[in-house]
């Protein structure tokens, strides 16, 4: 008997499966290392693990600000690569009803206009606390962003409507973000945006 032809197939099967390996890797890309899980970074139960109770004082030390700026970094990346993409599912848990509104609105005027928008996150160059109060219960803390992102709105023919899709610029953006401090919900929300 002549097995020759098994080989074959199951080489061309094993070649097939490959090809095909490498071109979802291609399009859906690979784990850098640099991921973080939004919900394991952002949403945290602050209540019990970085707002420190004193009697009826609530405290936002210093390790609860720096914890809270992590997730901040974590859902203000998130938050603007899914408004640039379209789709808000991801963040809708996070977002006030206010915000997500006016960012929904704002998606559905692109949509509408033809417009798609591009958008390359860089990273973050800095993320500070500019106010935080408590009021009676409610904690709310302003953060002050500058960012480094690759944006540019085109038509539907492609043609770049504003924007430069290969230029790196900074974004100033100051967040205000909430939590009641009573509540069993770990998320904060973010409440307000001013660019």
């Amino acid at each position: 008997m002549n097995y020759s032809f098994e080989y074959i197939d199951i080489i061309l099967l094993a070649m097939i499966a490959g090809f095909i390996f490498l071109r979802l890797r291609g399009i859906l890309g690979k784990k850098s290392g640099y991921e973080e899980e939004m919900a394991s970074g952002f949403t945290r139960d602050f209540a019990k693990e970085t707002i420190k109770k004193n009697t009826n004082e609530i405290v936002f030390d210093d390790k609860a600000q720096s914890d809270f700026i992590k997730g901040a970094k974590i859902a203000y990346e998130n938050i603007v690569v899914s408004f640039s993409s379209g789709n808000l599912s991801g963040v809708k848990q996070i977002l006030s009803k206010k915000v997500y509104d006016q960012f929904d609105s704002a998606i559905k005027d692109r949509n509408s206009n033809g417009q798609i928008s591009e958008t390359t996150f860089i990273g973050i160059s800095s993320a500070e606390i500019k106010n935080h109060e408590n009021n009676k219960g409610l904690l709310r803390v302003t953060v002050d962003f500058a960012s480094e992102i690759i944006s540019c709105i085109k038509d539907k023919d492609g043609k770049i409507l504003s924007g430069d899709p290969k230029k790196v610029k900074k974004v100033y953006d100051t967040w205000v973000f909430s939590k009641e401090t009573s509540s069993n919900n770990p998320n904060w929300s973010l409440i307000g945006t001013e660019s």
